[in-house]
């Protein structure tokens, strides 16, 4: 079974800080510092500029701004405004999970997990993917399941990652929808249950997962969970395959040969229709 994990560089929360009354003070205070860090990076009112997006947001996270911080830390991490630096990002992603940022601590448990900036640690991956995931960060949950169905710095536990991914399924991760669907399917950590099964991927292939998308396709197939169906198996294979799944593509031409030329023309305008929806959505 393959799992996927989170994207390792996450975009950095740009958003801007509520202002106190304007300063007589030449220099700005912290939280306009970190305003003017926010919009140098977004282009807001000034040019796009990443060096100086730097410069605003190092001065106001030397003052302990936790939200500047984490941002000069996605900086470093992604290469922006300077070389990309995983010490760097490291040292930063610290102390803004050292003050409870949320998105800091699961970005420290992915370069512990991935060994970027520091030694391969996965048991202090795990520490971190659990402080933010207790604080209903939804990657970070996706992340602990990820450790404990692997057994990566904890015993491999089926039960812990069901209920690890469930929480962050439910707040509509694509990924933890694809992965309950997927031990659903196999019986992992739950009875076996084609019918959850079939309703976690359907989640997650609206959610333009490839992955989703083709495993409906299959339990279709297979009458798993729902009556046997080749044309709605031609249909979301026919979906999968617009993601560049060799596989889907293969699929979908077997199925193709299953269907009477009217079966065939009504599956592929459904098929078109559908993935129209599931991109209108995003």
């Amino acid at each position: 079974m393959r799992f996927f994990v989170s994207l390792l560089f996450l975009v950095a929360l740009l958003s801007v800080s509520g202002c106190d009354d304007p300063s007589s003070d030449d220099v700005p205070d912290v939280t306009n510092q970190y305003n003017l860090g926010v919009m140098y990076y977004n282009g807001q009112g000034v040019p796009q500029d990443y060096k100086e997006a730097m410069k605003w947001f190092r001065m106001a996270a030397e003052q302990g701004h936790a939200d500047a911080q984490y941002n000069l830390g996605a900086m470093y991490e992604q290469g922006q405004g300077g070389p990309q630096d995983y010490k760097e990002a490291m040292k930063w992603y610290r102390l803004a999970a050292e003050q409870e940022k949320t998105n800091a601590q699961h970005n420290l448990g992915v370069m512990y997990r991935e060994g970027q900036g520091v030694p391969q640690d996965y048991k202090e991956a795990v520490k971190w993917f659990r402080l933010a995931a207790e604080h209903e960060d939804a990657g970070a949950q996706y992340n602990l399941g990820f450790m404990f169905y692997n057994g990566q710095g904890v015993p491999q536990d089926y039960k812990e990652a069901m209920k690890w991914f469930r929480m962050a399924a439910e707040q509509g991760h694509a990924d933890a929808q694809h992965n309950l669907g997927v031990m659903y399917r196999g019986g992992q950590g739950v009875p076996q249950d084609y019918e959850e099964a079939m309703k976690w991927f359907r989640m997650a292939a609206e959610q333009e997962k490839t992955n989703a998308q083709f495993n409906l396709g299959v339990m279709y197939a297979n009458g798993e969970g729902v009556p046997q169906d080749y044309k709605e198996a031609y249909i979301w294979f026919s979906i999968a395959s617009v993601g560049g799944m060799k596989k889907a593509k293969e699929l979908t031409q077997k199925y193709k040969n299953k269907l009477s030329p009217e079966q065939l023309a009504e599956a592929q305008e459904q098929a078109t229709a559908r993935f129209k929806q599931i991109e209108e959505r995003q």
